[in-house]
């Protein structure tokens, strides 16, 4: 099995409910609310109907791992990054270096908030607006 990757594949079905944000705070973190996710849909200003959806790229050399000055973002296998939490010391550089600004901060730990590409979001998400994708393109199954 290859590495999954989160895609944003029919943006034009997106109805802002934030399921899928929903999903990723409880599911991941254990966390009510929608502000412990690692995406984030926004919907663009005098535009109805109209969102923003942020999700982690994988990218292979993360920019956010390369700006961070304590080393704690470390590459992922297959690309993105993981936290490592005691190296952290909260001063968003990697948030800003994040070229997609798909990397999300938590404010009440105040550190970011990597994705895992687990499938949460895509599980929740009532108009399949967001996919797993295997690194040859196709569909992946949520985990």
């Amino acid at each position: 099995m290859g590495v999954k990757y989160l895609r944003v594949v029919n943006r034009d079905r997106c109805i802002g409910c934030f399921s899928c944000m929903y999903a990723c705070s409880r599911m991941v973190r254990n966390s009510m609310g929608s502000g412990k996710a690692s995406m984030r849909v926004r919907s663009y200003a005098g535009l109805e109907g109209a969102f923003s959806i942020r999700v982690c790229a994988r990218c292979a050399h993360p920019d956010c791992a390369s700006a961070c000055p304590t080393g704690a973002l470390i590459t992922a296998p297959g690309g993105g990054v993981r936290l490592d939490k005691d190296l952290c010391i909260s001063c968003k550089t990697c948030v800003k270096a994040c070229a997609i600004s798909a990397l999300q901060w938590d404010e009440e730990e105040k550190q970011p908030l990597p994705c895992i590409h687990c499938g949460q979001c895509v599980r929740y998400c009532p108009n399949d607006v967001l996919a797993l994708v295997e690194d040859g393109g196709t569909e992946a199954t949520p985990s």
